[in-house]
């Protein structure tokens, strides 16, 4: 399952039943899982630990330094859980030391082609990186969120879960859980309604999420005055909590 053109360092570990294809680098302290398929000319480089049933493409860099200029070559990682989907020429970086010491990724992700995940990055499961999609240092990518193709997002941001960005978004602030955001800057358009129904969500919970979301951005209150409202909702509409949540975690602010 090894192509032979391929090269493997002697401390990697590489599962019985993965594949890895020609003229692809798998450098020292990295961890392949079962079922996890590597196209050629692609570099690993550890320490990194890749899960099962991953598919990463031609000409992706996977677990390389960081180019932030506080690294001074600490043995930091890269964390891949499984049944990912890498596309051609994505980039990840491991951690530093800095912050967490390692690069996150969750499971079941989508990262379309040329899509980067800066050092020390926290990304969850279910997520989608449209092309170019970039998020810098010290991001946090919530479950479900999308980025459409060419998104920026500043480092130490937050996306929220089930969020969504329009193409070409730049995000210097947080974005709450639920919203879509489209603009440069990005600015607040609606509740991604569209994704809410696809995952499930009822019309009632769909309902009062928008009803938050007014809260939020409809009354002209401050941040700490629509927390207020937003926890006494969740009461009866848990699914409000996921926003309530996102908002106290919030440290840049939330986009306006």
């Amino acid at each position: 399952m090894i192509d032979p053109r391929a090269i493997i360092d002697p401390s990697a570990t590489v599962a019985d039943d993965a594949e890895i294809g020609p003229w692809t680098i798998i450098g020292a302290d990295v961890h392949i899982g079962s079922g996890t398929v590597v196209a050629s000319h692609v570099v690993i480089k550890g320490p990194t630990t890749i899960g099962a049933n991953n598919k990463i493409y031609q000409f992706s860099s996977v677990g390389e330094d960081t180019p932030d200029l506080k690294y001074q070559g600490e043995p930091t990682r890269l964390v891949i859980g499984d049944n990912n989907v890498i596309r051609e020429g994505v980039t990840i970086h491991r951690g530093t030391v800095q912050d967490r010491g390692e690069t996150i990724i969750g499971d079941n992700n989508l990262f379309m082609a040329y899509a980067h995940i800066g050092h020390d990055s926290v990304v969850g499961n279910h997520t989608i990186f449209v092309n170019n999609a970039s998020v810098a240092g010290h991001v946090h990518v919530g479950d479900w969120a999308i980025l459409a193709g060419y998104t920026l997002v500043h480092q130490f941001c937050s996306i929220g879960a089930h969020s969504f960005t329009g193409y070409g978004s730049h995000l210097s602030k947080d974005v709450p859980a639920y919203v879509t955001v489209n603009g440069q800057p990005a600015e607040p358009k609606t509740v991604n309604v569209e994704g809410l129904r696809r995952r499930g969500f009822s019309s009632e919970a769909i309902t009062a999420i928008r009803r938050a979301y007014k809260v939020v951005y409809r009354q002209g209150l401050t941040t700490e005055e629509a927390l207020v409202k937003l926890r006494e909702m969740q009461q009866e509409h848990p699914e409000i909590g996921l926003l309530t949540e996102s908002l106290e975690a919030s440290t840049r602010g939330i986009v306006r």
